[in-house]
């Protein structure tokens, strides 16, 4: 399905009844890397909404600036037009720094957050300075260069030998991101906020994902998102990398279904 929001085509799934749960993708991925997710939640007795954000999978991928405000608006306009008050958001790695900001600025209509193997504070020099590299790379015709960066860190160290289909799978979505949807995304993690300081104050329940092999953003950063948040609730993957909901399934939807099952939810 495809709907205009603010002017720009957003693509996403819309399946199931229930309370709402939202899936954020990660950076540079679709809306697709959720489908074992949405199966079995669809399946648990609850309505699964999966948006490709603005400039990947199959939403349009406009000209001019992309940021986190951006994003979060995009998925804010989408559930209005959607007709949910309230959802329960999940956000995987940059789905994640959406959700920090949706927080932020729209913490009326979230019932509750996942973090799934993301982080809460911002890039450091250094990390600012690979991300432009790596936009002006592909600003210039190279956009081949994000999924040959990407497809080193996005797996535990076992997985493509135990599931080589499934890292083919994942770095076909990489490949056909759209350039302009590649080069605003790194742009806009660059420029993102640094949420350590505010965590403290969004006081909803909250689920912690953290996969013990994952090689994008250590552990370790759960742990910092764990630790600040008033309600939160850490739950460990020990064979999962950063695609941890590919990975380990089973586990992952236990997890957050777990998650789901204890929330009071209106």
């Amino acid at each position: 399905m495809k709907t205009a929001i603010k002017g720009v085509n957003l693509a996403y799934d819309d399946a199931g009844k229930g309370h709402v749960v939202v899936l954020l993708h990660g950076f540079p991925l679709c809306r697709r890397m959720w489908h074992p997710q949405m199966e079995f939640l669809v399946k648990a007795g609850y309505r699964v909404i999966l948006p490709d954000l603005r400039g990947f999978g199959e939403s349009e991928a406009p000209e001019g600036l992309y940021s986190m405000n951006c994003f979060a608006d995009d998925i804010i306009g989408l559930l209005n037009h959607l007709e949910v008050g309230k959802a329960v958001i999940g956000g995987m790695s940059m789905g994640g720094y959406v959700l920090l900001n949706l927080l932020e600025r729209y913490p009326q209509q979230i019932a509750a957050a996942a973090f799934i193997v993301t982080r809460s504070d911002g890039d450091d020099e250094a990390g600012k300075a690979r991300r432009t590299t790596l936009a002006k790379s592909v600003q210039k015709g190279q956009p081949q260069i994000v999924s040959e960066a990407f497809e080193k860190i996005l797996f535990a160290e076992e997985t493509p030998k135990l599931k080589p289909d499934l890292v083919e799978e994942v770095k076909g979505w990489m490949s056909i991101a759209d350039p302009r949807g590649l080069a605003g995304g790194l742009l806009a993690i660059r420029d993102r906020k640094d949420y350590v300081s505010d965590l403290e104050n969004f006081n909803l329940p909250a689920l912690v994902i953290r996969a013990e092999q994952d090689q994008a953003i250590p552990p370790e950063n759960s742990d910092i998102l764990a630790q600040g948040l008033p309600q939160s609730r850490l739950y460990s993957i020990s064979r999962g990398g950063h695609m941890v909901n590919l990975e380990q399934p089973e586990a992952f939807n236990q997890g957050l279904l777990e998650f789901l099952s204890g929330l009071e939810l209106p």
